[in-house]
């Protein structure tokens, strides 16, 4: 993989001792928000105990490194589940295009996710969104407008129901919000992002979803394998049980990328729980004993041959 002179020259002043005659690979992500967090953790975890160097390639967005890993031009990447089985099937954002070469490496945590809007704010519910300015567009980012369809539907509303405000990602999108532009944004609970976004406004609060089965199913029908659960006080934004969406966190590999860089990243990732954990409140959902959680999809062989070693296969 051909890594820029920039960042080998970041890679070599930041890797820990020993690492520099380590095998690089790299790891595609986005240019910020919890996404580039997750990248950054798995980065860190692997170049410190699994014998490689992984980079982070930030990109505008996940469907630009999905044909890239696919096609063997990268190693790894990462991305919610909806987003990762759309590819595999090319369905949804890939209609028409199989990523099929895709691999599953691990399940990681569970993302939550909701609509943040301001702690003084007069929007309580879903419903209440009518008429008030929300994000559009999301041309960097589809699968965010997909998401919001899906969460507009929870309310019984549509994009025809709220003034959209373009914004071509996830952080431009907060920045408006930030910035008094728009009066509800997608955000994920635990996210460094929505810390500084609650910073930065006076605090923030996430808006309830409905869990009853009719609105749920209106939910995932727009934004498939996803659910509505409930999260517990303590986050920020999350002063009482608050029900958000749910989705797994996937990390993937081209199937060609060697069984033992990638029997390597799992067992690195595996051991070291309780690191992850320590990295970012976005990793506190994950456990090692479900990343090789059955997906519909498959993983890649040098995951499978580790899992199975330490009885975390399904059936195993």
């Amino acid at each position: 993989m051909k890594v820029s002179k920039f960042l080998m020259a970041t890679a070599a002043a930041t890797l820990i001792a020993g690492s520099a005659m380590a095998q690089t690979v790299g790891i595609g992500t986005t240019k910020g928000g919890a996404t580039a967090q997750v990248s950054a953790g798995i980065s860190q975890i692997v170049t410190e105990h699994a014998g490689l160097r992984m980079l982070p390639q930030p990109m505008g967005g996940t469907q630009q490194y999905i044909p890239m890993v696919n096609n063997g031009e990268l190693e790894f990447g990462i991305a919610n589940m909806m987003q990762t089985i759309m590819a595999y099937s090319g369905t949804g954002l890939s209609e028409g295009q199989k990523f099929d070469n895709l691999r599953l490496v691990a399940t990681m945590m569970q993302f939550r996710v909701g609509l943040i809007v301001r702690a003084d704010s007069d929007i309580h519910t879903i419903k209440d969104l009518q008429g008030k300015r929300l994000p559009s567009g999301y041309t960097s980012s589809p699968l965010f407008l997909a998401i919001l369809d899906g969460m507009l539907a929870n309310g019984g509303l549509t994009f025809d129901d709220v003034v959209g405000v373009p914004v071509t990602g996830l952080v431009p999108g907060i920045n408006a919000f930030k910035e008094g532009k728009i009066d509800a944004v997608i955000g994920s609970v635990g996210a460094g992002f929505v810390n500084d976004a609650a910073a930065a406004v006076g605090g923030i609060r996430f808006l309830p979803f409905d869990s009853s089965p009719a609105m749920a199913k209106a939910f995932s029908d727009k934004a498939p394998r996803t659910y509505i659960s409930e999260v517990a006080p303590g986050p920020t934004g999350i002063e009482k049980p608050t029900p958000v969406m749910f989705f797994d966190y996937m990390l993937w590999a081209g199937k060609d990328v060697s069984d033992d860089d990638v029997y390597k990243v799992a067992k690195a990732m595996y051991e070291n729980e309780d690191q992850l954990h320590g990295l970012s409140p976005l990793w506190s959902t994950h456990k090692s004993a479900n990343m090789g959680k059955n997906q519909d999809m498959p993983y890649h062989p040098g995951a499978m041959k580790f899992y199975k070693e330490v009885g975390a296969w399904p059936g195993s």
